[in-house]
């Protein structure tokens, strides 16, 4: 029984270090990505347009959206671990929706980019001049701090009467409801439909403007026009694909179809694979961010070949 015992425990702790080098690897792979595409727009005039100003305001939420999570996954499996704090979850819980509604209101605003780029080429430099994507970013920005307030004043208010055991590795709405006393949790329920339905909107927003997009783009004359006009949509409208899907699954599915492995395998999908992947995406098809990165990147090399001269002179 002594032998069981120790072999059980040794495997669960194999299982926890791997854990710990899984995501390690994962938060790498985020903070590289998001910040080579930050560092490349920062640096290089050329990527200085409306489009790229707010592809840098995506990556910065995906750096903190993921920062926010993966850190302290990573230290309760390399400890071995679970315990947060009350005020640690709370912050951990405003941060993370205030990141992530923001995120959605720049995809949104990054729609309005496009439709106005492709639909209303004329007026693009008036509707989107530096003043007014200055103001639409701070509104997105302003809007998450407003939304994660409510969400999180509304949530921690309520009485915990079911235990203090999130079953998740960051607090999660779903998981903390699931502790508060049955005929308390309603009035969260409220504030998530109407937080759903803030974000329908924003969803029929992004729809009806890629239908007048691809309207547009459908009725230019030239092939490299309607190749280029696709190819800066493309990318953008994966990103949303990908964010809606796995946050809308997250947050609407039935309850018949939650598990403990299923509710991780979500979690991960919503929180850690979009911040993950929307650098890639971006990457992808994208000629002028991969010239910038590959531009920064060799100047680097060539810094560093420099100094080590003169380091040996």
């Amino acid at each position: 029984m002594i032998l069981t015992r120790n072999y059980f425990l040794l495997y669960t702790r194999q299982l926890q270090l791997l854990h710990f080098w899984l995501l390690l690897g994962i938060y790498l792979a985020a903070l590289l990505g998001n910040g080579l595409i930050s560092t490349a727009v920062a640096c290089h005039h050329r990527l200085h347009t409306p489009m790229y100003f707010f592809l840098l305001n995506l990556a910065l939420l995906d750096l903190g959206c993921i920062s926010t999570t993966l850190p302290k996954a990573m230290a309760n499996a390399l400890c071995d671990t679970r315990h947060i704090s009350y005020t640690g979850c709370a912050a951990q819980f405003f941060f993370f929706f205030f990141l992530f509604s923001a995120e959605y209101c720049i995809l949104t605003i990054m729609s309005y980019d496009r439709y106005v780029a492709i639909c209303k080429p004329l007026h693009y430099g008036t509707l989107m001049d530096s003043r007014a994507c200055a103001t639409m970013a701070a509104a997105a920005w302003g809007t998450g701090v407003l939304y994660s307030l409510l969400h999180t004043a509304n949530t921690f208010s309520l009485p915990l009467c079911q235990g203090n055991a999130v079953d998740q590795f960051f607090c999660e709405v779903p998981q903390i409801l699931k502790l508060s006393c049955s005929h308390s949790y309603l009035r969260e329920v409220g504030v998530i439909m109407c937080s759903v339905l803030v974000l329908f909107g924003c969803f029929v927003f992004i729809v009806v403007s890629y239908v007048q997009i691809f309207r547009a783009v459908l009725r230019m004359p030239s092939e490299q026009g309607r190749l280029k006009a696709f190819s800066t949509c493309l990318p953008h409208l994966a990103v949303v694909s990908l964010f809606v899907t796995t946050g809308f699954f997250a947050n609407l599915r039935p309850p018949s179809l939650s598990s403990p492995s299923l509710d991780l395998t979500v979690a991960i999908l919503y929180s850690v694979v979009p911040p993950t992947l929307n650098p890639l995406i971006y990457s992808m098809r994208n000629q002028e961010l991969r010239d910038a990165v590959r531009k920064m990147m060799s100047w680097s090399h060539f810094s560093r070949d420099k100094l080590l001269i003169c380091l040996y002179m």
